[in-house]
């Protein structure tokens, strides 16, 4: 499924099937559904979490993101190149799903 801009939607595993704990400038993710322990770094973390339930295209949780984060609007092409590949890199995971 893609949005309006013919982007992609994803769509985060579900909070229940997700157990989240930080160490410094790592954050651990247990997959529930998987039994896999994934170590990851920004942005990942704060990607899901500006997902919340919502089904999103890269652009959207760009916009999401840039609410909570002072992000440079200069280098908007590059930081959506970032979580666009984040974003298959985590549906590769199985921590969120294409639609």
């Amino acid at each position: 499924m893609a949005d309006d801009d013919g982007q992609y939607l994803y769509r985060a595993e579900g909070a229940e099937q997700l157990l989240v704990r930080r160490l410094d400038d790592l954050t651990l993710i247990y997959h529930r559904r998987s039994g896999l322990t994934h170590m990851v770094t920004a942005p990942v973390p704060e990607i899901l979490t500006a997902m919340g339930g919502d089904a999103l295209s890269a652009l959207q949780i760009l916009s999401r993101l840039s609410d909570r984060f002072d992000l440079a609007v200069e280098d908007e092409g590059s930081q959506f190149a970032v979580i666009a590949a984040r974003l298959e890199e985590l549906a590769g995971l199985g921590l969120v799903e294409r639609l």
